[in-house]
């Protein structure tokens, strides 16, 4: 059963040879990529703190460690580059409303409003 966040058997499909930790890379294999990528997902989703990733994951800062060691390794990069619409290439959206007091906006104590 997919669960709600998780990546779809077609997605999986053509990004699992892109993932370092497979039999035979250097290094230590990885535990279960997938579950790894849903993790992923389900921060980005949520929009949660790594912090309260629901144990089924593992470890919240192990997966966070492992999520920036292969943002620095470039290994996202790949994987948006093949999952990519080309047409909506590291488009980025964020509906996130944010007021702040006048105050706030840096003007010089004192100064007119």
């Amino acid at each position: 059963m997919l669960r709600r966040h998780a990546i779809s058997d077609e997605r999986w499909q053509r990004i699992k040879d892109l993932l370092p930790g497979k039999e035979g890379d250097p290094g230590v294999t990885a535990n279960d990529n997938r579950l790894f990528i849903d993790a992923v997902l389900w921060i980005g989703k949520t929009g949660a703190p790594w912090r309260d990733l629901p144990e089924r994951f593992g470890n919240w800062n192990s997966t966070w460690r492992r999520f920036d060691r292969w943002a620095a390794k470039g290994v996202w990069a790949r994987v948006f580059h093949t999952l990519g619409d080309p047409d909506l290439e590291w488009l980025l959206l964020d509906s996130t409303v944010i007021r702040a007091h006048q105050h706030a906006a840096g003007a010089k104590k004192g100064a007119p409003t």
